[in-house]
């Protein structure tokens, strides 16, 4: 079985190929939008791997959340490959991508997103799957909701961001794992998993998982924080 997997909802783009529980990944170059890089480095991803579109047997992509115009990245070229080629598609959310990249049974996944605000998901490992404990949440570092009991490991980008979320993690004795991002090695694995239980759906059916509206703050919100407009 062969899944190919595109990942976009932060800066750090990329692309991975799982055949048979091997997985190949390729990083987008830095300081270029994705929309440019992505699929030259996905046809590059697959000759090096001496293999094709038509041989793939699905395509995932990183639904997000993340940022806006990523997420729709990955997504539109899902659809598109899938769509010429007959493949099912599989969604993976980009915080359980992150908390498959770290080594632990209880991860809590903090993915900066922006505008003063965090991303957060908790999982806990079932098998080679990594399942959503609650909602996913976005809040501010302050009033961000932290598991209350158990032994977890955050990991992300923003504790780093927030020096008030990292305090508040190290007085509950929480580890982190600074500087995971998304990227489509994990979500390959996830999706290939998903793939053997029969879950890929129509590629009229994917779409980002944007979790909030609102792409960036007023003037207004801006000064009314103390920020410049």
């Amino acid at each position: 079985m062969q899944i190919l997997a595109l990942e976009t909802s932060t800066e750090l783009g990329s692309c991975a190929l799982w055949r048979d529980g091997e997985v190949l990944e390729r990083l987008c170059p830095s300081g270029r939008p994705h929309s440019e890089t992505l699929l030259p480095l996905v046809r590059e991803l697959l000759a090096d791997a001496g293999t094709s579109f038509s041989a793939l047997d699905g395509i995932a992509f990183g639904a997000g959340p993340g940022a806006f115009t990523g997420l729709r990245v990955a997504c539109g070229i899902a659809q598109g490959l899938a769509v010429a080629g007959g493949q099912p598609v599989y969604p993976v959310v980009s915080l359980a991508a992150m908390a498959a990249s770290v080594d632990a049974g209880q991860v809590l996944a903090l993915l900066d997103a922006r505008m003063g605000e965090v991303y957060a998901g908790a999982y806990r490992r079932q098998g080679s799957d990594y399942v959503l404990q609650g909602e996913i949440r976005v809040a501010s570092p302050e009033a961000l909701e932290l598991p209350a009991s158990g032994a977890w490991l955050a990991c992300g980008n923003a504790p780093a961001a927030y020096p008030a979320l990292a305090a508040r993690l190290a007085e509950i004795g929480t580890p982190v794992v600074a500087g995971i991002l998304p990227h489509a090695g994990s979500v390959a694995r996830l999706a290939a998993a998903a793939a053997m239980r029969g879950e890929g759906i129509d590629a009229a059916l994917a779409a980002p998982l944007y979790i909030r509206d609102k792409v960036a703050k007023t003037v207004a919100e801006r000064l009314s924080e103390g920020g410049r407009a």
